[in-house]
């Protein structure tokens, strides 16, 4: 279920009042749109598009791609064909360009139909491309894939040559686009050697336009020498470099709803496995939230091992035990019982504890946590500039 709330903003806990949903998601439309404006000045004079594969990083292909649309932003990126014919349908009519970065994973026709622009890695796809009827009209555009040096998807930036020899590439692509491996770490070799590489492999296609930055890139000043930059994490407000701090505005809250709270005594312990034991008198809120929503059972807290936290008013609570499916429990002794009866719900996303925060305590990156988002939480979309 999803609801529209257009002056709340995320400084502000979700109320609970008329949902049934054990924890509340909500998305911040005009923080989206003020991050893709700071991407597209960081960017001059290359164009902006949006990658908003993953169900637009967690946040909802339709309620992001629109408000990108508004702000200006008229090229996409998915991951899959599914996700480009949401994005297609969501515009309704609205001219735009949207790229299926996995490349042609179905018939050329259902490209073709849904005006959607495969990003062509491999041979034998754009032997299947070329191979394509297309009746009184202009050949069908692509975007051609080359691997610098990720080795993931693309073609071999020493095959390209030889490829273009042999009259593999037909027509030319409209895009020609590469991936940096380490651009989060701009001081990384790799990153130049990509560079080289891929502007002497655009010898080969003069004059079809370039894209080879993302979110990173993008902040570390590299797609100001390319046609097309393509960011994706900053644009929901997650960390894209590695040092320094985040300019993005969060974009994501997640309010978890108080179910319980517990004293427990000295010596008595929580959850699972009773890996977590209090060392005094204790009150233990526990949430409708776990890692079947997205909140990662690496979170979990024990006797030795440090875990999540969640916040209240901006006070940081950390974890108590073991994150289960459905439910966590936290530690707010510290909390005025007054306070936790107001709010009934701790924030385990949001301004005091970002994506960020939450994936450097779980060993991993703010990409898995927002893409990672329950489908059931109840969604709560606001615009902060509406």
């Amino acid at each position: 279920m999803a609801e529209t709330a257009p002056t709340a903003g995320l400084d502000a806990a979700a109320s609970f009042d008329g949902v049934n949903a054990g924890a509340i998601l909500t998305i911040d439309l005009g923080a989206i749109r003020r991050n893709y404006r700071h991407l597209c000045k960081e960017a001059l004079p290359s164009r902006t598009a949006a990658v908003v594969k993953a169900n637009a990083y967690g946040c909802g292909i339709e309620a992001v791609v629109p408000a990108l649309y508004k702000e200006g932003c008229r090229t996409f990126f998915t991951a899959l064909p599914d996700e480009a014919v949401r994005v297609r349908k969501t515009l309704d009519g609205l001219a735009a360009e949207i790229y299926v970065l996995d490349g042609l994973l179905g018939a050329p026709a259902d490209y073709v139909d849904s005006h959607l622009r495969p990003v062509i890695g491999d041979p034998y796809q754009m032997a299947v491309w070329n191979a394509h009827p297309v009746i009184d009209q202009p050949p069908a555009p692509y975007a051609l894939h080359l691997d610098t040096g990720m080795s993931r998807l693309g073609i071999r930036h020493d095959a390209l040559p030889g490829l273009r020899a042999k009259g593999v590439f037909s027509e030319p692509p409209a895009l020609l686009i590469t991936h940096m491996a380490c651009a989060d770490d701009p001081a990384h070799p790799l990153n130049r050697v990509q560079i080289n590489r891929f502007n002497k492999l655009h010898q080969h296609f003069l004059g079809v336009p370039t894209s080879l930055a993302n979110s990173a890139a993008v902040l570390a000043g590299v797609a100001k020498t390319y046609d097309l930059a393509r960011p994706g994490i900053a644009l929901y407000g997650g960390r894209a470099l590695i040092d320094g701090d985040n300019p993005m505005e969060p974009v994501v809250r997640v309010d978890a709803r108080i179910l319980q709270v517990r004293t427990v005594e000295p010596g008595e312990t929580v959850g699972y496995g009773a890996t977590w034991t209090a060392k005094s008198e204790r009150r233990i809120a526990i949430v409708a939230a776990g890692y079947a929503d997205g909140y990662l059972r690496h979170l979990s807290q024990s006797d030795t091992t440090r875990g999540g936290m969640a916040a209240i008013l901006g006070k940081q609570v950390p974890a108590a035990g073991r994150v289960s499916m459905d439910l966590t429990a936290f530690d707010v002794t510290d909390v005025e019982p007054g306070v936790l009866d107001a709010t009934g719900a701790l924030e385990i996303i949001g301004p005091t504890i970002t994506a960020d925060d939450i994936a450097d305590r779980a060993g991993t990156i703010g990409y898995e946590i927002l893409t990672g988002l329950s489908a059931r939480y109840h969604h709560r979309i606001i615009d902060t500039e509406n």
